[in-house]
């Protein structure tokens, strides 16, 4: 039975974390995709203190997603200055989802589960060498 040294789990704990923000970029693009060529497809909801117009929140999603693919590209270099984009856009993309529970629960709530999981991934000892 092998074991590994602690360079080694930090490195899978940082591995792990840019494959989930760039995951986290492609489910956060095609569904800012879906605002922006269909904003039928969510459901506006009724006396929402944050209602922006589905394209808007479209928009938004759209250009947090791919800024998260690039994040998530960066993550593979194993520099702090990524790890420390990456907390932060884990963070606003949970933030941004919380506001968007109205017009998609169960997805955004998902998303949120999923930030929070690179969060947990990233602020592990170890994983990023300074």
């Amino acid at each position: 039975m092998a074991t590994y040294d602690e360079p080694v789990k930090g490195m899978a704990g940082s591995m792990f974390a840019a494959v989930m923000m760039l995951t986290l970029g492609v489910f956060q693009a095609i569904s800012g995709l879906v605002a922006i060529f269909n904003d039928t497809w969510y459901v506006k909801p009724a006396n929402y203190t944050f209602d922006l117009n589905v394209t808007a929140w479209g928009w938004v999603h759209l250009v947090l997603g791919i800024v998260m693919v690039f994040a998530g590209w960066a993550l593979f270099s194993g520099r702090l200055w990524a790890a420390m984009v990456a907390l932060f856009l884990a963070f606003v993309s949970a933030v941004e989802n919380f506001f968007f529970i109205p017009y998609y629960p169960f997805w955004a709530i998902t998303i949120i589960a999923l930030d929070v999981w690179v969060i947990w991934s990233l602020t592990r000892p170890g994983v990023i060498r300074t």
